[in-house]
């Protein structure tokens, strides 16, 4: 945030990486903050252009480059929806960032030697529904843990191992895989919405009618089974989209010969 013509911080964000993540190259490690950071802050720069700032020179080439490994390529088109610039600076003129990327926590090891017990039984981790559970709770049980949820026909179970080919699971995110090789980021709920809100009427959306806004969020690089229908059905309760109708032959102009 600019006060007083410099640029003032207005949020810290830290996060504990696993034990895998812990083993990923240095430039892994810098790509993964650079992803975290946008995932957590997406409602407040996914319309807008963003500056990283980074002492790590090579990820200004990752967004370019081609021939990288699959999770630097995930990640990569997972950053390609945002307008982003990424700049060097060194870790000497960084200092708050530089700093706070140093700091030991304090319960590291308290929290490291507390025993956890596994023994869960998954009968009962299937039994946990909500309201709000995601369509693609069971996909990323199988893909994350190898959990089949019980109770399936014979039926249910070959379409169920039929569906799970076309997705996979990069923790904490579930993607789809289409036939062309792309890839998209399965969402859903609130963020569905919020992604399908901002394709329809944020400052990019252009209040376009239901196929070119699902093609808008396929283009962003999300998924979901209902978005056409939650398309047609935003666009009929759109204030604007109603008041103004859809275009049509009658509204374009003339066409002359050259």
């Amino acid at each position: 945030q600019r006060k007083s013509k410099h640029f003032q911080p207005i949020h810290y964000a830290s996060k504990t990486m696993t034990e895998a993540q812990i083993h990923y190259t240095t430039t892994e490690k810098e790509m993964l903050t650079v992803v975290y950071a946008f995932e957590k802050f997406w409602p407040y720069i996914v319309l807008s252009k963003s500056i990283v700032y980074t002492d790590h020179s090579a990820l200004k080439y990752l967004l370019n480059k081609q021939d990288t490994k699959p999770r630097l390529l995930r990640w990569v088109l997972l950053l390609q929806e945002f307008d982003i610039t990424i700049l060097d600076k060194k870790g000497s003129e960084n200092l708050a960032a530089d700093h706070l990327s140093r700091l030991e926590n304090p319960y590291y090891d308290v929290l490291e030697n507390k025993d956890i017990n596994e023994n869960f039984p998954l009968e009962t981790l299937g039994s946990l529904t909500s309201h709000n559970t995601s369509w693609f709770a069971d996909i990323a049980n199988f893909h994350a843990g190898n959990f089949i949820k019980n109770g399936l026909t014979s039926q249910q179970k070959k379409k169920n191992f039929k569906d799970v080919k076309h997705y996979f699971w990069d923790d904490p995110y579930l993607f789809r895989i289409y036939a062309d090789q792309i890839i998209r980021r399965c969402v859903h709920g609130q963020e569905a919405f919020e992604i399908l809100k901002a394709c329809h009427e944020g400052p990019s959306g252009g209040h376009h009618g239901a196929n070119l806004t699902v093609k808008k969020v396929f283009d962003a690089g999300f998924f979901w089974p209902s978005i056409y229908r939650d398309a047609h059905k935003m666009i009929k309760t759109c204030d604007i989209c109603q008041r103004q109708g859809k275009i049509s032959q009658r509204d374009e102009m003339p066409q002359n010969s050259i």
